[in-house]
C-alpha cells in the first residue's frame, strides 16, 4: 500500500506583538535607567557591606585615584557654571562664556586653576587623556581642593559629600582629603564602596 504523503505547509507566525513588546521594554529601560557619570580615571573601590544608598541629586563627588590625584565634581549644569565663575573670580582667571559653558558639561574634573583655561580649550577626546588631568592641588601650601569645596557649598548648601577612592590609594592621601574637609567643618561624608553580601545572609 503506498504511503500517504502529507503536504508540508510553511508555518507563519505573526511577530508584530512580540516586536511591540520588545520596543516597549527597550523604551522603558531607556527612560528609567540612570547613566553613569563619565570619570577621568577608573577607580576600583574597596568592598563593604553597607546598604546605605547615596542620593542621586545634590552630590559633591571627590574622586581619588591610586597615584593620589584628587578630582572633583558636582551635579547640575547651572550649578557647575556658577561654581566655575566663582572660582575664576577667586583665582583671577578670565574665562570666556564658551569656556564656562564647556566646564558646565564636565561631570568630574581634576586640574589646578592655572591650567583650567588650557584644559577647557582641548577637544573632548584629548581632554579625557590621563596626562591632561593633573589633579587638584590639596597640599598645605596650595590647597585648591578646599576652595572648590567652599565655593561648591556656597553655590548649593544642600550638597552631600561622597568620597570615591581606589582600594590601592595610600591612606595618607585619603587622610589629607578628610583633613581638608574637617578644616571646613565638613564632618559628614559618604564613602563610595562596592557592595558585598553581609556575612550570614
Amino acid at each position: 500500500m503506498p504511503k500517504v504523503k502529507i503536504r508540508r505547509k510553511s508555518t507563519w507566525i505573526d511577530m508584530t506583538a512580540m516586536c511591540d513588546v520588545a520596543f516597549l521594554l527597550l523604551t522603558f529601560f531607556m527612560l528609567t535607567s540612570n547613566f553613569t557619570k563619565k570619570e577621568p580615571v577608573l577607580v576600583a573601590t574597596p568592598s563593604s557591606v553597607s546598604e546605605i544608598k547615596i542620593p542621586e541629586t545634590n552630590i559633591m563627588t571627590v574622586l581619588v585615584d591610586p597615584s593620589g590625584k584628587v578630582y572633583f565634581g558636582i551635579d547640575g549644569q547651572d550649578k557647575r557654571q556658577q561654581l566655575i565663575e566663582k572660582m575664576a573670580e577667586i583665582y583671577k582667571v578670565s574665562l570666556s562664556p564658551d569656556e564656562i559653558k564647556r566646564f558646565s558639561l564636565i561631570d568630574i574634573f581634576g586640574n589646578p586653576m592655572y591650567a583650567m583655561k588650557a584644559f577647557l580649550n582641548l577637544s573632548p577626546e584629548i581632554r579625557d587623556l590621563p596626562q591632561n588631568n593633573l589633579g587638584i592641588p590639596a597640599d598645605s601650601t596650595n590647597n585648591q581642593f578646599k576652595e572648590w569645596v567652599r565655593a561648591a557649598r556656597d553655590v548649593n548648601p544642600e550638597l552631600r559629600i561622597a568620597i570615591k577612592a581606589d582600594q590601592k590609594t595610600p591612606y595618607p592621601v585619603i587622610k589629607k582629603v578628610m583633613k581638608s574637609l574637617q578644616e571646613l567643618d565638613e564632618n559628614r561624608y559618604n564613602l563610595i564602596t562596592k557592595l558585598e553580601t553581609a556575612p550570614g545572609k
